[in-house]
């Protein structure tokens, strides 16, 4: 095969599969004698694999898994493929964890407030389990924004920014990142608790089950490298 080959099988450009040769990804391609290069299959199934891994786990973990699938030993592969799998794992657990938190969380009532109800920093991060700069950093960010006292201007957390923090909290320990958070909170803040809380959750949901659909079409793809002789 030609470069152009590879590159139609693979869905990728010329230049990204030259690339991924030069970076280890795909084998060393065969020469002419007048030095243009010949592929094969296995440089498509690699092509094809690192794709799907990138998807699944990332473009440095891909290059390493299938690194690993060229060069052996098999129980290095198996273990780096492992690893992604568990990690997929942990996050389904907390998203499920979330899920459950934040509808409990979001539908709270919150009455007879009183000025003896609202929390420190300290307080707060002792009460979720952080650390005060973790407050400080959502602070920031504008995540949850707590009201100053005079005249140093301390952070007092009324009982609806507690509650805003651990729903933050939840949604932090399921995998959101802090730029779709700073988007979110504004819907979260004006009421619209468990609705925007759900959806967010649906979409990281989403985003995990399509990891891990492209993990198994890079194993097809990893099989296909190996050979049907491998243990």
């Amino acid at each position: 095969m030609r470069t152009v080959d590879v590159a139609r099988g693979a869905g990728y450009s010329v230049q990204q599969i030259r690339n991924l040769e030069r970076d280890g990804v795909l084998p060393p391609a065969e020469r002419t004698a007048a030095g243009h290069r010949v592929y094969a299959e296995i440089h498509v199934d690699s092509a094809r694999a690192y794709r799907a891994l990138a998807v699944g786990a990332g473009p440095v973990e891909a290059k390493q898994i299938v690194r690993a699938a060229h060069e052996g030993p098999p129980a290095r592969l198996l273990a780096l493929l492992d690893a992604v799998h568990a990690r997929l794992d942990r996050e389904r657990t907390r998203l499920v964890l979330a899920r459950e938190a934040a509808a409990q969380i979001s539908v709270e009532p919150i009455a007879d407030v009183r000025p003896a109800d609202a929390m420190g920093v300290s307080e707060l991060a002792a009460a979720l389990g952080v650390r005060a700069s973790t407050l400080r950093h959502w602070d920031a960010e504008g995540l949850v924004v707590p009201d100053r006292t005079a005249p140093r201007g301390t952070r007092r957390y009324t009982p609806e920014q507690v509650r805003d923090a651990r729903i933050v909290h939840q949604l932090r320990g399921a995998g959101h990142r802090i730029e779709p958070l700073r988007a979110l909170m504004p819907d979260v803040r004006s009421g619209h608790r468990r609705d925007t809380v759900a959806a967010a959750l649906a979409a990281r949901e989403a985003h995990i089950a399509t990891r891990s659909h492209a993990l198994l079409d890079a194993s097809a793809a990893i099989r296909a490298i190996l050979g049907p002789s491998t243990a």
